[in-house]
């Protein structure tokens, strides 16, 4: 493969714990708020470890036969067609499900031969044990902070996974994310960076979600395309934040102080 891995910028240690647990062999659960960069993270270290990487967006109508695959009519001949889970067995890619949280209880049952001593992956309508080979990794992700009580994994889930929390970085390193992924200057990086923090900050009382990296290289585009500042805040990081766009008092005096007058 020799991908070039995508600019990534560490918040601690968790590229080597990455690494330790792909040389054993040991699934990995990443923790965190959106946009702090676990993603990121798994595709910098498949590019560094030169594996294939499958994602899977985990939603309430995931299957079992969305992740194992399904018998298929085509050309009247009924074929089975793997799914994305077992195509990464298969071929010892890493397999990454992405808001684990949200497929269902049902759905994760497929993983627990995986995410033991036993490694292998069981295909009930085939009939078929897959060992997962040497270079196969599983690695789930999910936010803790905005999970309902609705959407909570298992304890006995959980106990599968080496865990790794994650954060967002700190200011100075953020700065030179949003400046790079941007290419806007280094002064306006650090300026959004700090109303991200604020607003991350007053975030705590429930009136709106914290503002992720993401949203912050996302304005930092909009401007440098020629777009207002104040408008490329409010349309990528304040409107995706707040509900019908109804901010609080905080909000509207953070904006006050960090936007240009």
């Amino acid at each position: 493969m020799n991908k070039q891995p995508p600019l990534y910028y560490p918040s601690g240690h968790e590229q080597d714990a990455f690494r330790v647990c792909f040389e054993t062999e040991l699934p990995l659960m990443l923790t965190g708020p959106t946009g702090c960069g676990k993603t990121r993270l798994v595709e910098h270290m498949a590019a560094v470890l030169d594996r294939p990487l499958i994602t899977v967006a985990c939603h309430d109508d995931l299957t079992s036969a969305d992740l194992l695959g399904r018998f298929l009519v085509k050309g009247g001949d009924v074929n089975w067609v793997d799914g994305p889970l077992t195509r990464a067995v298969r071929t010892g890619a890493i397999c990454y499900l992405d808001e684990v949280v949200e497929a269902r209880r049902d759905t994760l049952a497929v993983l627990h031969s995986l995410t033991d001593y036993r490694r292998t992956l069981y295909l009930d309508r085939t009939g078929e044990t897959i060992e997962a080979p040497r270079g196969f990794m599983l690695i789930c992700s999910y936010n803790p902070i905005s999970r309902s009580a609705l959407k909570e994994l298992k304890p006995s889930f959980r106990h599968r996974f080496v865990s790794l929390a994650m954060d967002y970085l700190p200011p100075e390193q953020e700065t030179a994310v949003v400046a790079s992924e941007s290419t806007m200057d280094h002064a306006s990086a650090a300026r959004l960076v700090k109303l991200g923090v604020a607003l991350r900050a007053a975030s705590g009382g429930g009136v709106h979600e914290p503002p992720s990296t993401r949203l912050l290289v996302t304005a930092a585009k909009l401007h440098v395309a020629g777009l207002d500042l104040e408008k490329a805040i409010h349309a990528a990081v304040i409107e995706p934040l707040v509900s019908g766009g109804s901010m609080d008092a905080t909000m509207k005096e953070i904006l006050d102080i960090s936007l240009p007058g």
